[in-house]
């Protein structure tokens, strides 16, 4: 038997086990760690917003002054958009329900139309939907992957910024934060 036939058994279970090891841990692992991020927007006016929502009105975050606002980046392929979503609807009803409750808006860019309204028929979401067809406002933002979440406070500054999937709980308990700080 020639060495490469002795070698390749063992080839074949160290890179079961390796395999076996990289599954085990993604399987372990928190798909909503709700993990906040830095930026350079923190405590800073929100950057100008403007898209149309799908109605086809205009949007323009300034205009949301007043209320606090929640903008979640969002592609409809996107599967932690896909996994989240449940949340922000329990989120949204909730925040609904609240006399000082955040307006919630999705801005959604490099996505159809199309997709977008199947998905929120199929999953449910009542809010508005914001469409960034030339991207500038995920450009503002710095998003850097969906999907990304901002609390933006009542007087139109940038609070915080959520890299991850988000929870209602979560959330909740960031904005209850805020809103006591304030």
């Amino acid at each position: 038997m020639s060495d490469g036939r002795r070698v390749a058994p063992f080839v074949a279970i160290v890179l079961a086990v390796v395999l076996a090891g990289l599954f085990v841990v993604l399987l372990g692992a928190d798909a909503s760690s709700d993990e906040t991020a830095d930026t350079p927007l923190l405590d800073q006016p929100a950057p100008a917003a403007k898209g149309e929502l799908g109605d086809g009105t205009s949007f323009d975050l300034s205009q949301r002054k007043g209320s606090w606002v929640v903008v979640n980046f969002f592609q409809s392929s996107c599967v932690p958009c896909k996994i989240e979503h449940p949340a922000l609807v329990e989120f949204v009803d909730a925040e609904s329900k609240r006399q000082d409750g955040a307006d919630f808006y999705t801005i959604v860019y490099d996505d159809d139309r199309e997709s977008v309204e199947a998905f929120f028929e199929e999953r449910g979401g009542d809010w508005p939907v914001v469409y960034d067809d030339d991207g500038s406002i995920a450009v503002a933002f710095g998003v850097a992957k969906v999907p990304e979440t901002w609390i933006i406070d009542p007087d139109g500054v940038v609070r915080e910024r959520i890299i991850s999937t988000v929870t209602a709980d979560f959330l909740r308990r960031e904005l209850d934060r805020f809103r006591l700080a304030g």
